[in-house]
């Protein structure tokens, strides 16, 4: 199962440098639906985790190039990053724990570990995390209920498609950044993309409806990299 609201899969960073676990992982996962990517060190991860909007980190403890406690602490200090952090390690003990969850993580999995509470953990963290913020999403005079799925404008209702709304909520939730055109792809296709620039396509419709009507256009193209949705220019 992805995204309660059945709008998108759970982006999930996967970073673990057993290159099996990290195959048992995708393999159980897939199958649920779940966006995945990996990263096999604490750098590369801490680059992927900048970089990339997702959902959930799932970290190993002992990494080479930066180990997990010092990835978690330089995430929340230095980036203020909030994404839910899923530790994974192979200590135990209470001690162990409790200085994962004082460097940042949000909830521990010892190993070895079933791959079914690897999932209802990851549902559980989402869940958390996507379901206490307020449900409306607001650019300007153009919001987005995620409980019912509503879009209005100046008072006026929108009508999306299914990848519309997908487009519209994943820029709002990152208003006013950017949004990578590969994120927006991925979001859409996961790793079945279609040929030509389909992107485009929805992009053009979406602003059909959010903008055309209206005085001022909210969704802005930022060449060669992405969109962003704010009431300024970038």
């Amino acid at each position: 199962m992805g995204d309660p609201l059945g709008a998108a899969p759970i982006r999930v960073l996967i970073v673990e440098d057993n290159r099996d676990i990290c195959e048992n992982i995708a393999e159980y996962l897939d199958k649920h639906s779940y966006v995945m990517d990996f990263a096999y060190d604490g750098i590369s991860a801490m680059h992927l985790a900048l970089t990339h909007p997702f959902d959930i980190i799932v970290l190993d403890l002992m990494l080479p190039g930066m180990d997990g406690l010092s990835f978690c602490r330089k995430l929340r200090a230095d980036a203020d990053a909030q994404i839910p952090i899923l530790m994974l390690t192979a200590r135990d003990t209470l001690d162990d724990k409790l200085e994962g969850f004082k460097a940042g993580a949000d909830d521990y999995l010892v190993k070895p570990f079933a791959l079914q509470e690897l999932h209802a953990r990851l549902q559980a963290l989402y869940k958390r995390s996507h379901g206490k913020p307020a449900s409306l999403l607001t650019v300007g005079d153009l919001t987005l209920n995620r409980s019912t799925l509503q879009v209005s404008r100046a008072g006026r209702q929108i009508d999306l498609t299914p990848a519309g709304m997908r487009l519209l909520q994943r820029l709002m939730e990152q208003a006013p950044s950017v949004v990578a055109r590969d994120d927006l792809e991925t979001l859409l296709w996961a790793d079945e993309r279609p040929d030509g620039d389909a992107l485009r396509s929805h992009m053009y419709k979406l602003r059909q409806a959010v903008d055309r009507p209206f005085d001022s256009p909210l969704i802005h193209t930022v060449h060669r990299i992405g969109y962003r949705i704010a009431e300024d220019t970038p």
